[in-house]
């Protein structure tokens, strides 16, 4: 029995966590980025192919008149196997005067993430469970599963600095008016808690194409100082 521990965690991996592929590679998807409703700059999202990976990455940059007081400079990037699972994440930020550069590895093997803060040369290592993901490579997971309205996905996400318990429910079909058009969509919520606490920022709304591919044509998350909008613009 000892000997086929391994073999159980290994398959337990698989038929837990691993979502069926809802996006064509290669991928890129632009988005306009509102801040409390005002035009603040740009965004990003796209999936390249890496021999037997999949590399995800998130840009966001401030523009205009945002962008002379409050400079925003994000780079997020997350290598994957092919069925989703994160191997490795980093994430670099400029956000006014606030500096942030992380990175973290993901063994599932050993149900660990190692991870250190690369400005304050701090490292650290967390337990994870067969169901983590990264901060990008989790939306790529919500999009390869089924969004049926009043379905719930449960899984964790792993920031660098601690394992967040995330609740993802399906709310409702609406259909969306963007610049590329209207969209039929399936509006869906993130809960994010820690040791039972909710996270006070960082919940995001979603709305996905009601088809195969799962598009996010919109995301609304909450910040510090308001909310930020993604909304679809080219890419498509």
């Amino acid at each position: 029995m000892e000997n086929l521990r391994p073999l159980i965690l290994s398959i337990l991996i698989l038929v837990l966590a691993a979502p069926a592929a809802a996006f064509p590679v290669p991928e890129r998807l632009e988005y306009e980025v509102t801040w409390s409703g005002v035009k603040a700059g740009s965004a990003v999202l796209e999936v390249t192919p890496q021999g037997d990976e999949l590399r995800l990455t998130n840009t966001i940059r401030s523009t205009g008149v945002v962008s002379a007081f409050f400079k925003i400079d994000d780079r997020t990037e997350s290598v994957t196997t092919r069925a989703g699972k994160p191997k490795f994440f980093r994430e670099n930020k400029r956000e006014g005067s606030y500096r942030a550069a992380r990175e973290a590895t993901f063994n599932f093997s050993t149900l660990k993430a190692n991870s250190i803060d690369l400005l304050k040369k701090v490292e650290q290592s967390d337990a994870i469970t067969p169901k983590t993901y990264d901060n990008l490579s989790s939306i790529y997971f919500i999009r390869g599963s089924d969004l049926s309205p009043g379905r719930s996905i449960s899984f964790e996400i792993y920031d660098t600095k601690r394992l967040w318990n995330t609740e993802v429910r399906a709310v409702q079909r609406q259909e969306l008016t963007t610049p590329l058009g209207k969209f039929k969509t399936v509006m869906v919520t993130s809960r994010l808690r820690h040791n039972g606490e909710e996270a006070k920022v960082g919940n995001a709304t979603f709305w996905f194409t009601d088809d195969n591919r799962r598009i996010p044509v919109k995301i609304t998350t909450t910040i510090k100082v308001g909310e930020v909008t993604l909304t679809l613009v080219g890419g498509i």
